[in-house]
């Protein structure tokens, strides 16, 4: 369906936890986390109504995410009943790459089409300091073995100041042999994020251009979401940007999102959200329809970031499913 500024949506991204194995510096704390206990979070029960009440107003793919999401126990068992959910097209996951070797098989069986895999660094040592402990070579096999598979591979990089800058050209030809989309995601200010001076990705494609090398600029297509993307001559992967703090990209936008404890954000930066849980757990179901349409429709024009309004959000991402 279309919301009240004309644009189609037809993209529902879920986060299953807001537990991570992981503790990256621009997302959360090391340590003094407050999760979420398991009964504040929906349950796959909750997640099927919500995903197949979505489907009959044109919801067509569905991204997992966390958290990191393949710390939930059950998550086999709720991609198995998503995947048989009428009108359902496609099914994606965003994941850190940790626990993801062991799942693959499982995951590419039953309609997951695409991972976002997080990679900010192709330094052992590096990863570790922005993980605060990740094993970068899970994180590589789990890469490969996707492409072995012919699952479709998005490597999402934020670059930080003094931090990762000076890898952009490694993880760029890390791209060369391989069939992968390396996107550069602007450090967004939310929570941790605050605390880290990101690269503008203006920067970056000044970097790319200094260094020489040949690219092309490809036509946007819609289903690619905010990016946009280059290719590099003789490289097999293609280069994405998604510039949320230097270009927004908010009139294409095609996503709701629907955070671990239940709530329907019409926005990743807007905080006025709506309970679904409470309506699915008051036995309200016959309003579900209604009031993921009316979340829907009501889709903010525009994202709040440096804007001081009491509207923009203010928790952590791995909260928020970002």
């Amino acid at each position: 369906m279309k919301d009240k500024y004309g644009r189609t949506v037809d993209y529902i991204r879920i986060s299953l936890t807001d537990k991570c194995n992981l503790r990256c510096i621009y997302c959360m704390p090391s340590d003094g986390n407050i999760f979420f206990e398991k009964e504040e979070n929906l349950n796959n029960d909750e997640i099927y109504k919500i995903v197949k009440e979505s489907a009959k107003l044109g919801i067509r793919k569905v991204r997992l995410t966390g958290g990191e999401p393949l710390v939930r126990k059950d998550i086999n068992e709720l991609i198995e009943k998503i995947y048989l959910i009428d009108g359902i097209e496609e099914i994606a996951l965003t994941t850190n790459g940790m626990l993801l070797e062991e799942r693959l098989e499982f995951l590419h069986s039953h309609g997951v089409k695409s991972l976002n895999i997080s990679l900010d660094t192709l330094n052992e040592e590096k990863f570790k300091y922005i993980t605060r402990g990740g094993d970068i070579h899970k994180v590589f096999r789990s890469i490969e073995k996707s492409l072995k598979l012919g699952i479709k591979i998005k490597i999402n990089t934020v670059v930080i100041e003094d931090i990762n800058k000076n890898e952009i050209i490694d993880l760029i030809n890390f791209t060369k042999d391989r069939d992968i989309s390396l996107r550069f995601i602007e450090l967004m200010p939310i929570g941790e994020g605050k605390k880290f001076k990101g690269v503008s990705n203006g920067e970056i494609m000044k970097i790319i251009e200094d260094n020489n090398l040949e690219t092309v600029i490809l036509e946007r297509n819609k289903k690619d979401g905010p990016a946009k993307y280059i290719k590099i001559k003789d490289y097999k992967g293609k280069i994405g940007f998604i510039s949320a703090m230097s270009n927004c990209f908010c009139e294409d936008c095609n996503r709701i999102r629907i955070t671990t404890d239940g709530m329907l954000k019409k926005c990743l930066n807007w905080k006025s959200d709506i309970n679904l849980k409470k309506v699915i757990r008051e036995g309200k179901e016959e309003k579900l329809l209604e009031t993921i349409k009316n979340g829907i429709y009501n889709k903010p024009k525009m994202y709040l970031f440096n804007k001081q309004d009491s509207n923009e959000e203010n928790r952590n991402m791995n909260e928020i499913g970002g």
